[in-house]
């Protein structure tokens, strides 16, 4: 019997990671976002009674998504506009989904380096002149001037940006936004913002929804990063209703819409979001006073800039220096969870190979623990190599 004919495509090296390490650790101090609640807690926090579960009728739901969690997710960031409401699997289909409907092949976007797989893959799938907008022009919550003039050029169909920046921490100020969203305006490109972690800021106050400022804009949003719901695998996009339409096609032809139960439990998890996000973003701010200090013990060793907004951060390890691909820093990752069971994302996975992701939206006690573990493994192998070198002169 002749073989199955199977198109072969690597898998993103961040998903392939977790899929074959995740159940490795016992400390995770890897992720872009807080850490989950138990459905307990959810129900409790979001005044979520077992009379509404049993209310919900197990039927289809809409293309577009429910009335009820499209409301909530527009009161909250589009000024009540529920036209403008996607929902959808996650931010992960948002992004496939409108990006397939928005871009053409020859599109000119302009798309932030290091940014999330899925929003660098679909520009160039659909055959795309990518442009990149290098991670060293955000400084000081700005995109530097001559770079945004030179990148967002007439004729461009769409910049795509994410921020607070996975897996940095960089971020916009408000003059920042307000400069990016002129330039883009000027030259009538389309928008898209990635604002998965824009809840929690720790430089300046968390940004608006762009698309309150910018008509030509797609935004998105999932409540797998600060609301502490991952599992429950809802994300949204907010955008022009054409583009909104302009979806359907594909999804009636993959996901169809959601699980109204589903879309039940994510609209009281929308309507009480400040109570979900607010404890989770105080122990990242403590979790991000102990890392603070502990990079300042360890200089020697790491080198880092602190994150500007978000849960996680890039940690330069100082003896990959100069690594010229992953797989140094891959190496460097497998060595700490086999030895330590503690788990970091390699930078190789946003082409940043002598760094790892490091988060610190976990619970404190694990957080802290996860930093000693990784002290010592530093500690280990600085030890050995200057063994190593002292035999060797």
């Amino acid at each position: 019997m002749a073989p199955l004919r199977i198109r072969q495509d690597d898998p993103p090296i961040l998903e392939e990671w977790y899929r074959r390490h995740l159940t490795d650790c016992r400390f995770d101090i890897s992720s872009s976002g807080v850490h989950p609640y138990t459905f307990a807690e959810t129900r409790e926090l979001c005044a979520l009674r077992v009379e509404d579960l049993d209310g919900v009728l197990m039927d289809d739901s809409v293309s577009e998504g429910g009335a009820g969690i499209r409301q909530a997710i527009a009161d909250r960031y589009c000024a009540g506009d529920a036209d403008r409401v996607l929902v959808t699997h996650g931010s992960s289909e948002a992004i496939a989904l409108t990006l397939d409907a928005l871009l053409h092949p020859g599109d000119r976007v302009v798309v932030q380096e290091s940014i999330y797989h899925s929003l660098g893959y679909f520009p160039r799938e659909r055959g795309c002149r990518v442009v990149p907008l290098p991670a060293g022009r955000v400084r000081d919550g700005e995109i530097d001037p001559d770079a945004l003039a030179g990148l967002v050029t007439p004729g461009t169909a769409a910049v795509i940006v994410n921020f607070p920046h996975n897996p940095s921490g960089t971020t916009l100020s408000p003059r920042g936004l307000d400069a990016l969203l002129d330039r883009v305006e000027a030259v009538g490109a389309v928008l898209v913002w990635d604002g998965a972690t824009a809840e929690i800021a720790h430089r300046w106050e968390p940004l608006p929804d762009p698309a309150t400022r910018y008509e030509r804009t797609v935004t998105y949003g999932t409540f797998s990063k600060t609301f502490g719901l991952p599992g429950l695998r809802v994300g949204w996009a907010i955008t022009p209703p054409e583009l909104l339409r302009a979806t359907f096609p594909l999804r009636d032809r993959t996901t169809l819409f959601l699980s109204p139960l589903v879309e039940l439990v994510a609209e009281h998890a929308m309507r009480h979001a400040d109570r979900l996000i607010g404890r989770r973003a105080a122990e990242t701010r403590r979790n991000l006073g102990h890392l603070t200090e502990w990079a300042a013990r360890h200089r020697e060793l790491v080198d880092w800039s602190p994150p500007e907004g978000g849960v996680c951060c890039l940690l330069g390890i100082r003896e990959l220096a100069g690594a010229p691909d992953g797989t140094a820093v891959e190496e460097f990752c497998r060595d700490l969870l086999a030895e330590h069971k503690t788990l970091l994302v390699p930078g190789s996975a946003f082409d940043a190979p002598q760094a790892v992701r490091l988060g610190f939206g976990g619970p404190e006690a694990d957080f802290r623990a996860g930093l000693d573990h990784l002290s010592r493994f530093l500690e280990e192998r600085s030890s050995r190599a200057g063994r190593a070198a002292a035999q060797g002169a």
